[in-house]
């Protein structure tokens, strides 16, 4: 008999996104649930439970998909992660996962209660396509960090803002979708598009065209990447830090 197909379901539970996973995890659904997962996150600002109760797990070692979502998330965007799990799924995550890392639960209430949820501010805001859709998004950053108390992070924040935004303008048809976070003292910068071809940050050829550059975006960022919505299109991301710049880490995918 064939595996059954893996199918994930999306729903909510008070104010945090469930997937519900059923069907068979093997060798060629691996890829498919990572995916699933890291684009149900990118929709999920209030922290995520992935369900497996109901997953068949073809080879024990497989569950290592969860540590590598759970740190995949820790990166962009930065929600809260648990797992429910059934007894004999139990045994093989605790030969992978850390609790502290990524907590597993018996049921969907005792999952959403471990989910840690700091405080945290955040914003999102759609801008038109027009000229001054970038000044508009450096004014939006330069008052919501104001007023969350980290105008430190503004000079940065406002640079990478407007690399997204004239990269959205530039490459894409769509009307780019500003998310700001602020948690734990660490920002977070995504520009959401509906196109869902790969964003390419490319060097600038001249001084005389357009955009600040990848190399930039690298610089100051500890860590950017693109990742793909379940709800469709892309979003492009950068986490930026309290303390001096450093040299960002290479993206992920």
């Amino acid at each position: 008999m064939s595996p059954a197909p893996l199918l994930l379901s999306v729903g909510r539970d008070g104010e945090t996104t469930v997937a519900r996973v059923t069907g068979e995890l093997n060798l060629a659904s691996y890829p498919v649930l990572r995916d699933g997962l890291l684009k149900i996150a990118t929709d999920a600002p209030e922290g995520l439970v992935a369900d497996i109760s109901e997953l068949a797990i073809a080879d024990s070692s497989l569950v290592s998909v969860f540590p590598l979502v759970a740190m995949r998330i820790g990166d962009w965007p930065a929600i809260p992660f648990t797992v429910v799990a059934s007894a004999g799924h139990r045994v093989a995550l605790s030969r992978h996962v850390a609790d502290r890392c990524l907590p597993v639960r018996t049921d969907l209430a005792a999952a959403t209660a471990a989910l840690d949820h700091p405080v945290r501010r955040r914003c999102e805001h759609v801008f038109p396509r027009s000229d001054d859709a970038s000044a508009q998004i450096r004014d939006l950053v330069t008052d919501k960090l104001g007023e969350w108390g980290a105008p430190e992070l503004a000079e940065d924040a406002r640079l990478i803002a407007t690399e997204l935004v004239e990269n959205v303008l530039r490459h894409t048809t769509s009307a780019p979708k500003l998310r700001l976070d602020l948690r734990r003292g660490v920002c977070t910068v995504a520009v959401a598009d509906q196109d869902t071809r790969p964003a390419v940050l490319l060097e600038r050829l001249s001084p005389f065209e357009p955009g600040m550059g990848l190399k930039l975006v690298a610089q100051i960022a500890r860590v950017w990447g693109c990742s793909r919505s379940w709800a469709g299109g892309k979003v492009v991301w950068a986490v930026l830090l309290p303390s001096a710049r450093t040299i960002g880490d290479r993206p992920a995918g």
